[in-house]
């Protein structure tokens, strides 16, 4: 467990950790233009957070450490290679001081999954350590940090709903006008963001990429709350891809949808495959089906938007 008590850092000063919350990710659209060339993909990546949450928790320490707790936490790393810890790194270094702090990781979002949790760990970390270390350091440059993080950090700050361009780090934020049903189901192991988009090049060389547009109905349907107009609208460009290299995937897609819900997805670059459903009782009956249909190894139900990193 966390240790919550007072401490005292190298300076003599008493802090008091700090706790940080942080949602995960689905992406309701995902727009993927053709490869750039440094590599990087233009987007039209719409977020929506939605209710499983990490805790990341900040206390002062004589050097950087890495500890974590939680699903699947074997497969992250406890070093400096974690985004958690670049994350205390470069905000210590744009104010001049020592990235000295522990950082403990309370996963609860699937690891490895096409939900974030990693860059939302880094998101939590900036937060704890801005506050922990009194940087104050303002929203934009928080922004600024996280976008050098990765595509995903900078939705993880802010949570909510929004439409990500450029490589998903330019956020535009989108009104949502109620509450959506997931159930995400986690797959066994996980997959390769890198090796994913490397598939979606693969399966569209010699084809026309569009350049990637939000579509209007998606975001008509988020503004107005509408469920089932929001399932007509879910769209993952990279889902091919991902089915491509994980075709068992497939079977765990018909088994939601047949179990009831609105519409299924991979979620992100996957493994983990999301299902929008009517209310919390139909969650239930998918969450059920999913559990017993023995094409994964474990589900979820969360609601959506959620907020996103804030301090408890």
């Amino acid at each position: 467990m966390t240790d919550t008590t007072d401490t005292t850092d190298t300076t003599g000063a008493t802090a008091t950790p700090v706790t940080v919350r942080v949602p995960a990710k689905v992406n309701v659209q995902l727009a993927v233009g053709g490869a750039r060339p440094d590599g990087f993909h233009d987007l039209a990546n719409v977020f929506l957070a939605v209710g499983l949450y990490d805790e990341v928790t900040a206390t002062p320490a004589d050097t950087l450490r890495i500890t974590a707790e939680g699903h699947d936490v074997d497969q992250i790393p406890l070093d400096r290679t974690n985004l958690a810890a670049r994350a205390a790194e470069l905000l210590a270094a744009r104010h001049g001081i020592e990235p000295h702090v522990h950082l403990h990781i309370r996963k609860d979002i699937p690891v490895a999954g096409g939900m974030a949790g990693g860059s939302a760990d880094a998101a939590a970390a900036l937060l704890a350590c801005d506050t922990l270390w009194s940087t104050a350091a303002s929203q934009d440059e928080l922004l600024s940090i996280c976008a050098e993080l990765g595509s995903d950090v900078p939705f993880s700050l802010v949570g909510g709903a929004a439409l990500g361009r450029g490589r998903g780090e330019l956020l535009t934020p989108l009104p949502v006008g109620g509450t959506f049903h997931w159930v995400f189901a986690v797959a066994e192991g996980g997959l390769s963001t890198p090796a994913v988009y490397g598939e979606f090049d693969r399966l569209t060389a010699g084809t026309d990429v569009p350049e990637p547009e939000a579509a209007p109905e998606l975001l008509a349907a988020l503004k107005s709350g509408d469920a089932t107009a929001l399932a007509a609208a879910l769209s993952n460009d990279l889902q091919p891809a991902a089915l491509s290299l994980r075709p068992s995937l497939t079977e765990t897609l018909e088994a939601g949808t047949a179990a009831g819900a609105l519409a299924a997805l991979v979620s992100g670059s996957g493994p983990t495959t999301a299902f929008l459903v009517k209310d919390a009782e139909a969650a239930e009956v998918v969450a059920s089906s999913l559990m017993t249909s023995g094409t994964c190894r474990q589900v979820r139900v969360a609601e959506a938007p959620a907020v996103g990193a804030r301090v408890l």
